[in-house]
């Protein structure tokens, strides 16, 4: 059974208080942010000591890490360790393919889950974003991280030709890795106003989220959907990561600088 975290539920429930009573103007539940925003590539590019200020005294208890694959900067594990030093929960998001090369540099604390894409159907050949070669390096990255003793999370993402059948499939494949959490929501910017599937598709990712069987996770999905899901950002696919692989695994974050 999928247990959400009592302290996730307490600093949730919190927020949305705070919210409804306007103590903070910034009580947002989950905050969104591009690891591209203030990391770089390159790691004689430095980190913006400013944005992790902002970030570190947001009162949001939840960070969401996502846009192009995080995992390709030299600096993630700095700065996942830093907004977890203070205190949020970090969500970070990852098709999983350079998971296994990197986990050693990141701690596994009660407050980090590990997010990876799964596709529905991907396990299957049937994957619209993963091409071959991709979902086995996110399979290791998944069992590297639980053996060394990491919380995950497995977001799915649902399209409007998702089949609900391939969703609970999904879900019992990630159960069967004894993942710690499950977060289905509609695909980047598919719930745009101008798509005109957009209210099927939503009522397709309400029936998908019934099948996870776990009301916090439920509820958590519904939370981070106006935030994962609104375009505003488009994370790369797992094929075209995967191009780079070789490129982006030999990092030194010893060269990242905080400016």
């Amino acid at each position: 059974m999928l247990r959400f975290p009592l302290r996730l539920t307490a600093d949730l429930t919190l927020a949305r208080i705070s919210q409804k009573l306007r103590f903070a103007r910034a009580a947002r539940a989950v905050q969104f942010l591009d690891a591209a925003e203030i990391l770089h590539p390159e790691s004689s590019q430095p980190v913006s000591h400013e944005k992790i200020r902002e970030i570190i005294s947001s009162s949001s208890p939840v960070v969401w890490i996502g846009g192009n694959e995080p995992l390709h900067h030299p600096g993630i594990a700095h700065l996942v360790r830093a907004i977890t030093g203070s205190g949020h929960f970090v969500f970070l998001e990852t098709d999983g393919t350079l998971l296994r090369r990197r986990i050693h540099e990141f701690q596994p604390v009660s407050q980090l889950f590990l997010t990876v894409r799964l596709e529905p159907g991907a396990q299957w050949g049937t994957s619209r974003s993963l091409r071959p070669g991709a979902l086995e390096l996110a399979l290791e990255g998944i069992r590297a991280a639980r053996l060394s003793g990491f919380l995950l999370c497995v977001r799915v993402r649902v399209h409007a030709e998702t089949e609900l059948g391939r969703v609970a499939e999904l879900i019992l494949f990630a159960r069967s890795l004894d993942v710690d959490g499950i977060v289905i929501a509609p695909a980047n910017g598919a719930l745009n106003s101008a798509n005109p599937d957009a209210a099927a598709l939503q009522e397709k990712t309400a029936e998908a989220r019934e099948l996870i069987r776990s009301k916090g996770w439920e509820s958590f999905s519904r939370l981070i959907e106006p935030v994962v899901s609104s375009g505003c950002y488009t994370a790369r696919s797992s094929g075209e990561n995967s191009v780079h692989l070789e490129q982006k695994t030999r990092v030194n974050e010893e060269g990242v600088k905080v400016a």
